[in-house]
């Protein structure tokens, strides 16, 4: 993968964050990770909001062949986990290798994501599904 490690300016990462042994991690500016998150692969862009626990999982391992125990089988390439802008991603999700989070969605506390999640899609659940579009009556005034 080789992207090395990036973080943007003023951005507030709480204590106990992991990044792995592979720091391939890049971050926006202005960007908040609390504690107990683990993020292996990644590119996060500005303004994304990361409530603790959540973690970021880079690949899979192989489970296809029965004739052969799973330690044996091997994992997937490493893919990142890509957050568009202004993200907010509940506590204790977790976002599957590969998957991209669009522009303005929520990821509701607990959720499982297994496919990219759209510009504005508040998703929950396990696995993740759209419970609803966010759009300006949202807003609280």
């Amino acid at each position: 993968m080789g992207m090395g490690c990036h973080i943007g300016k003023k951005c507030k990462i709480q204590p106990h964050v992991d990044v792995g042994f592979r720091p391939n991690l890049i971050v926006g500016d202005r960007c908040q990770i609390n504690q107990l998150t683990q993020i292996k692969t990644a590119v996060i862009g500005n303004y994304v909001m990361i409530a603790p626990g959540v973690v970021f999982l880079d690949r899979t391992h192989f489970a296809s062949r029965l004739d052969v125990p799973m330690y044996h089988q091997g994992s997937s390439e490493r893919t990142p986990v890509v957050i568009d802008d202004d993200v907010w991603i509940g506590q204790n999700a977790i976002l599957m290798p590969g998957i991209r989070v669009g522009k303005g969605a929520i990821v509701g506390a607990g959720s499982v994501v297994t496919k990219d999640v759209p510009s504005m899609a508040v998703v929950a659940g396990v696995p993740a599904r759209i419970i609803k579009m966010r759009d300006r009556r949202d807003d609280v005034s």
